[in-house]
């Protein structure tokens, strides 16, 4: 079968599908309003996704994400966007329940077994955390997209928002960063198979076992790392309150990304990214360009940022490295100063 070179011609033609910029999206957002006595998270916060009560242990979770190719491989392609889309329930404390496939594509140029293997990707990381796909929508399309739109339940009371941080809470991180910066370099073509396979198995990683270790050490905040970067989700969590201080030797990261930043393979939205929060963050010592735009690197699939006690925290690192997932304490919440992240 060759749906993987079906698939190329997308992948090194087009790219991630390119956010808005933080900017921009607060721009439109502060003027959505949502108002329902029953409408727990909405439009205000940035949250990962809405939730909804039902009743008084029940509420549902639901968000929508989609990517375009990011790999070769249609059916590896399809476990990364599933999980990046199910991502969003993982940070906010729920389980996910169901999911809806989103898609777009090109059946005038494509074979119609390389659609399906991208969507037996997707369904194999829905089945893994006990979801099931119910449906979905397919629109003819000249660039590929695929993702979900996914539901599920969390308690009322046991939502983790993305910014009830608490001085004093340190936050682990638990994946390394650059795939943004990696993304782009394997659409031109400049990493080895070896590399790639390291860089969409992190990225088609769910973060459940994450978050649930996350709940198990009572997390006060919880995001997952997107399109905004690890430097524009921590300034999320910090909201107006708190100053979130990071240890930049502490973040874990790929070694190729520095690589590649050192030779200018950079998204745009990394730049965007940059731009926008270049005032907003504040570095005590110069840790190098190359490793600044990775703390700007606008991330698909990437991990959680989870904060809790130092105590908490502490456990919930030491867990997530016992079952298997990469954990590392990356930064601390302190007093609100003249800025909303300090790098040291």
């Amino acid at each position: 079968m060759n749906n993987s070179a079906q698939l190329t011609k997308f992948v090194r033609a087009s790219g991630c599908a390119a956010k808005l910029s933080p900017g921009s999206l607060e721009d439109v957002t502060c003027h959505l309003k949502s108002f329902h006595k029953d409408l727990i998270v909405g439009f205000e916060g940035n949250e990962d996704a809405g939730v909804y009560r039902i009743d008084q242990n029940l509420a549902i979770v639901q968000t929508v994400d989609f990517i375009t190719p990011v790999v070769d491989d249609p059916f590896i392609y399809g476990q990364i966007a599933a999980a990046n889309s199910l991502s969003d329930v993982f940070a906010m404390g729920g389980d996910p329940k169901t999911a809806l496939n989103v898609v777009g594509f090109d059946g005038k140029n494509q074979n119609t077994e390389v659609l399906n293997e991208i969507l037996r990707g997707g369904a194999s990381k829905v089945h893994e955390c006990g979801a099931v796909i119910v449906g979905g929508h397919t629109i003819e399309t000249p660039e590929m997209i695929y993702g979900l739109s996914c539901t599920g339940f969390v308690h009322p009371d046991a939502i983790l928002r993305n910014n009830t941080v608490r001085e004093g809470d340190l936050i682990v991180l638990t994946k390394p960063l650059g795939l943004g910066i990696l993304i782009t370099a394997i659409k031109a073509d400049l990493l080895d198979d070896a590399t790639t396979m390291r860089v969409a198995e992190t990225m088609r990683t769910l973060n459940y076992k994450a978050s649930l270790i996350a709940r198990e050490f009572h997390a006060h905040a919880c995001t997952d790392v997107t399109g905004f970067g690890f430097l524009g989700h921590l300034k999320e969590m910090g909201g107006k309150n708190h100053t979130i201080e990071v240890e930049a030797a502490a973040v874990p990261l790929f070694s190729e990304a520095l690589e590649m930043a050192a030779m200018g393979i950079i998204p745009a939205g990394s730049y965007a990214n940059k731009e926008y929060l270049e005032s907003k963050v504040r570095f005590t010592r110069t840790i190098g360009p190359d490793l600044e735009m990775i703390l700007f690197d606008a991330q698909t699939s990437g991990g959680l940022l989870i904060s809790a006690t130092a105590e908490n925290a502490r456990r919930i690192a030491q867990r997530c490295i016992e079952e298997g997932v990469p954990a590392s304490i990356v930064a601390q919440v302190i007093t609100k100063t003249d800025a909303d992240i300090i790098v040291r």
